[in-house]
């Protein structure tokens, strides 16, 4: 299983305009049971998010009405808003919208066998200035991958049961947010379940781990990320890692439970600094190499007994506003302000 949880405070995406009557106009619905022949307004829905993509324009809004979208092809964005006028991909008023990869090629691939770039990710995306909001996205090749992507913000998206890594961010990407992120049990059975990851910021092959901010072994670019208030427990491998990325990275009251290797590894070559960091029944709790840690559970010392392992505590529905529910899930005992609070 990779676990990846984002819990961040999420700002809603704001109400929708007016319902759009040429594909030019604002807003362009999207609905099971539309049609691509039709304007794309709320009355007269389109049927494929694909086809939204087509005929959007910056500034403009794609809202998918729920219910499951079962994919023939990738969903492939190619075209970018700009910084006064982003485009947004997101489901329409809190309704569960469910994209399914299944039918992709690659859905398994064969063992040993390499995804053509093209065909990776159920929503393959090259472009920027997106806001792309409140998708569940599953059995892809890959479940979102975005390549040469700046200044996008993720929000409110699930990325789970996919046949790699459920979230991939890689290349020359700089200023992209990721807020409230669910994304767990990817696996790819290519390479025997080793290859996927919950969240892949990188270069280089998957290993199982939560969060992944950077190249393989040096060869990707020197790239400073920042995660804070957010949870890997029960990966395969590490709960955090820098994967050889050479850039100053900042960990903050986070937290890594039950990881089968290091809570924590920043040993890889990054000049990582870590504060406030939790880090619990890991095979070991940080590899700091030259990076720097103050505040946290392994330098404050001490036996750690947290309030609540339970994860249905926090696996249901998100809270309207995009936050988990609250409760005690890997919260100390002791009451110390380390580690995530969900």
């Amino acid at each position: 299983m990779k676990w990846t949880l984002f819990a961040a405070a999420l700002t809603a995406v704001g109400a929708l305009a007016a319902p759009a009557q040429a594909a030019a106009e604002t807003t362009l619905f999207v609905a099971p049971g539309g049609n691509d022949n039709n304007p794309g307004t709320q009355g007269a829905p389109l049927a494929t998010i694909q086809k939204a993509v087509g005929l959007v324009a910056a500034g403009g809004t794609i809202a998918v009405r729920g219910g499951t979208y079962a994919l023939s092809t990738n969903i492939t964005i190619a075209k970018s808003g700009t910084a006064s006028a982003p485009i947004t991909l997101t489901a329409y008023a809190g309704e569960k919208v469910v994209i399914d990869g299944e039918a992709l090629p690659y859905t398994p691939g064969a063992v040993g066998s390499t995804i053509p770039a093209a065909q990776r990710g159920a929503v393959h995306m090259e472009a920027s200035y997106w806001r792309i909001s409140g998708l569940e996205i599953i059995h892809g090749p890959y479940g979102v991958y975005c390549a040469n992507c700046n200044n996008n913000v993720f929000e409110r998206l699930s990325t789970h049961d996919n046949y790699e890594t459920g979230f991939q961010l890689q290349n020359s990407s700089a200023g992209n947010q990721i807020v409230n992120l669910d994304s767990y049990n990817n696996r790819d059975p290519r390479k025997n379940g080793e290859s996927a990851d919950g969240l892949g910021i990188k270069e280089g092959g998957g290993d199982g781990n939560g969060f992944k901010m950077g190249g393989s072994g040096g060869t990707g670019p020197a790239a400073a990320h920042t995660v804070t208030n957010s949870v890997a427990f029960g990966n395969a491998a590490h709960g955090f890692t820098d994967n050889g990325n050479t850039g100053a990275l900042v960990f903050s009251r986070s937290t890594a439970y039950q990881n089968t290797k290091t809570g924590f590894d920043v040993d890889g070559g990054s000049t990582s600094r870590l504060t406030g960091n939790l880090a619990v029944a890991n095979k070991t709790a940080v590899a700091l190499g030259s990076s720097t840690a103050s505040g946290n559970s392994w330098n404050l010392g001490g036996t750690w007994t947290l309030a609540g392992t339970d994860p249905s505590t926090i696996t249901g529905p998100r809270n309207a506003d995009g936050s988990i529910r609250s409760s005690n899930f890997l919260v100390p005992a002791n009451g110390q302000s380390v580690g995530a609070k969900l």
